[in-house]
C-alpha cells in the first residue's frame, strides 16, 4: 500500500461508498446510510489539504477526515476515520493518525481533538492507546466522562484532546 496522500473532492463517492459497505456489518443498511452522511462533500472541498487517502490497486481502503481549527492556531480535529474491514487490526489507522498528527505539528498545531460515541468501547480504546486524554464531562458511565447531549438532544459524546510536539 502507498504512503497516505491528500483527499481530493474526487475522493467523496468512493469514501461514502465504503462507509456505508464498511459499516454494513456492524449497523443496519439504513444506519450505514445515516452514517455516511457525516461525510458531505463540503469536508473534502475544504478540507481536502488535512484529509487522509491510503490506497492500493482495489482503490481506497483507508480515510481520515480532518482538519485544522480556523478559528485559532492550535488545534487540529480528527473528524472520521474509516479502514477497510480486511485490513482493521494492522495499524492502518495508527498510520493515518501519526501522518495527521505530524502535519498539524509541522503547521504549527500543538493539540488534536476527536470525539465518539459513549458506546463505540474500540474506538475510546483506540484513542486512549494513541496518547489521547479524556476530557472531563458532565457524567460517567462505564467508567468514561460523557458529555451529554455534545450533538443535541441524545447524541452524548466521549471528547478526547492529544498534545502535540512540534518539530
Amino acid at each position: 500500500m502507498s504512503e497516505p496522500r491528500r483527499a481530493h473532492v474526487s475522493d467523496h463517492h468512493a469514501i461514502v461508498t465504503r462507509v456505508q459497505q464498511w459499516w454494513g456489518d456492524s449497523r443496519t443498511p439504513e444506519q450505514a446510510r445515516e452514517l455516511s452522511l457525516l461525510l458531505p462533500k463540503l469536508f473534502l472541498q475544504f478540507f481536502s489539504g488535512t484529509s487522509l487517502v491510503l490506497e492500493d490497486d482495489a482503490g481506497i481502503r483507508a480515510f481520515l477526515v480532518g482538519f485544522h481549527a480556523a478559528d485559532n492556531d492550535a488545534e487540529a480535529y480528527i473528524h472520521f476515520v474509516g479502514v477497510d474491514p480486511a485490513l482493521r487490526g494492522q495499524g492502518t489507522a495508527r498510520r493515518l493518525y501519526t501522518t495527521f498528527f505530524q502535519r498539524a505539528a509541522e503547521a504549527g498545531r500543538t493539540e488534536v481533538r476527536a470525539i465518539t460515541s459513549p458506546g463505540n468501547a474500540g474506538s475510546i480504546a483506540f484513542h486512549r492507546a494513541m496518547g489521547f486524554a479524556l476530557e472531563p464531562g458532565d457524567r460517567m458511565a462505564d467508567g468514561v466522562p460523557v458529555h451529554s447531549d455534545y450533538d443535541g438532544p441524545g447524541q452524548d459524546r466521549v471528547c478526547f484532546f492529544r498534545k502535540l510536539t512540534t518539530p
